[in-house]
């Protein structure tokens, strides 16, 4: 459902130029659950962006679901965005001075697709599978790192995406906490069959993956498998 061919993004500075992505092709199939590994500064939150159709590369496509992301006009690509993808950050990125249930309610409102009462008990629905049923009423800062966490997955899903997108979602988290967010992840793919792309430069969570990428100075390495 997801592809990239040739991408290369160099980042410019006056004279100096960083090449931050050298040429990767990666392909990502419906429902899989597959994570990219590697050091800080190796490329991995870039390629996401890339992928995600949150930053143009300097060459190359992204094709998801037969749509090519950067020749769409940025208003198009704004609504497929909307409309397919989730993203998970590793700081959460949520209002402070909104509830839980109104953090996950504002992708939907803002894509306008039903009243706001649908979107609220849906909103609720999500937050209740995920196990803040009595958060909803809390703000961020009433809230455990994990609980924000959560609340961010159910924004992420509230558009029913087809594909989530995580950017170090674990990394500012407790080892304890992170492995239960990971189990969350995996069971979004297993169980709801949702496409789930990880970047993590932890090797434990990137092998939870039923696949597994390496991306190091930019390159990405031949597709890896998690041992049994």
């Amino acid at each position: 459902m997801l592809a990239a061919k040739g991408l290369h993004k160099i980042y410019k500075n006056g004279a100096k130029e960083l090449h931050v992505l050298k040429g990767i092709d990666f392909e990502v199939e419906k429902g899989s659950f597959v994570s990219v590994q590697g050091a800080s500064g190796a490329g991995k939150t870039t390629l996401l962006h890339l992928l995600g159709g949150l930053d143009r590369p300097t060459k190359g496509q992204v094709i998801l679901d037969r749509h090519d992301l950067y020749k769409l006009g940025d208003k198009e690509r704004a609504s497929l965005r909307n409309k397919k993808i989730g993203f998970v950050f590793q700081f959460y990125h949520l209002l402070a001075d909104f509830t839980a249930l109104e953090n996950v309610m504002l992708p939907a409102m803002i894509k306008g697709a039903e009243n706001k009462k649908t979107i609220r008990e849906h909103a609720q629905k999500i937050l209740s599978d995920l196990g803040l049923a009595d958060r909803v009423g809390h703000k961020p800062s009433q809230l455990s790192g994990g609980e924000q966490q959560r609340v961010a997955i159910a924004r992420a899903l509230v558009n029913e995406p087809e594909i989530l997108f995580c950017d170090e979602p674990t990394g500012n988290l407790d080892s304890k906490t992170g492995e239960e967010i990971c189990d969350l992840l995996c069971n979004l793919s297993k169980e709801k069959g949702r496409t789930v792309v990880i970047v993590t430069h932890e090797k434990s969570i990137a092998q939870r993956a039923e696949k597994i990428y390496n991306i190091k100075d930019g390159v990405l390495s031949n597709e890896a498998h998690p041992p049994k």
